[in-house]
């Protein structure tokens, strides 16, 4: 897929952690990457994803590691905690976002997430907040999280989208499905969402609001791809649904 970042070349923990996962990973998934050389080989990006089953940051993290970039996240703060894999997470540049959506929590988040952007690194955040509530998986009503923070540092706002996780560890599934192994997962990587006419106005809902719809939009495009099927016309909205949504990551 071209040449690599010095992200993955140069020794760092994240190379013992790759050297667990991905032979684990690959022996229950067979990855196939389209749209890899769409990532920016240096710099900050911030990636959204569609998200589906919690099998799905594994799938995208490996994906992102034969790109060519370290994976780094936006992750529970409660993640932070559990012993072995908190100490993991600080370790390799993760950001902890606060399950509260007040004022000082989303600041603190952005603080931290533009120190990873000063350092030329990238962000993997999940614009859904959490996994989709929409009854055939499509991508729901997106939060603000993702394209707040390409707006205010004015970085590339990269799509991606998956399918065929679901095979190994479905919605709210406890357990993997593990045979056969090697089920195949397609992963491709869309063009930088346009949100350039409204670099400056990350403080605006109505700006927030229509970077959102494009990003989710452009997402949506890449599953129905993927898919092989349209989205319905409309996105799920949970709160339509008498849903609650929690496990946000909308800071």
């Amino acid at each position: 897929m071209g040449s690599r970042s010095p992200e993955t070349t140069r020794p760092s923990l994240f190379w013992p952690v790759a050297a667990i996962v991905l032979p684990l990973v690959s022996l229950i998934a067979k990855i196939r990457v389209t749209g890899g050389e769409k990532l920016p080989r240096d710099g900050a990006y911030v990636l959204a994803p569609n998200h589906y089953s919690e099998f799905d940051p594994l799938i995208v993290a490996v994906a992102v590691w034969r790109i060519g970039r370290a994976p780094r996240f936006m992750a529970k703060e409660s993640l932070f905690r559990v012993p072995v894999l908190g100490s993991i997470l600080r370790a390799t540049g993760m950001i902890p976002v606060a399950r509260a959506s007040s004022a000082s929590a989303a600041k603190q988040t952005l603080k931290q997430s533009a120190e990873l952007v000063e350092h030329g690194r990238g962000v993997i955040v999940y614009p859904e907040g959490t996994l989709t509530r929409d009854p055939d998986m499509w991508p729901m009503r997106g939060k603000s999280g993702a394209v707040r923070l390409a707006l205010t540092d004015g970085i590339p706002l990269i799509p991606m989208a998956h399918w065929g996780t679901q095979e190994i560890m479905g919605r709210y599934q406890k357990g993997l499905s593990l045979w056969p192994l090697r089920k195949r997962v397609d992963v491709v990587v869309g063009d930088p969402v346009d949100v350039s006419d409204l670099r400056g106005r990350a403080g605006e809902a109505a700006a927030l609001n229509e970077a959102t719809n494009r990003l989710m939009k452009a997402i949506t495009e890449l599953l129905e791809e993927l898919r092989d099927e349209k989205a319905p016309a409309e996105r799920w909205n949970p709160a339509s649904h008498g849903q609650k949504e929690t496990g946000r990551l909308d800071s």
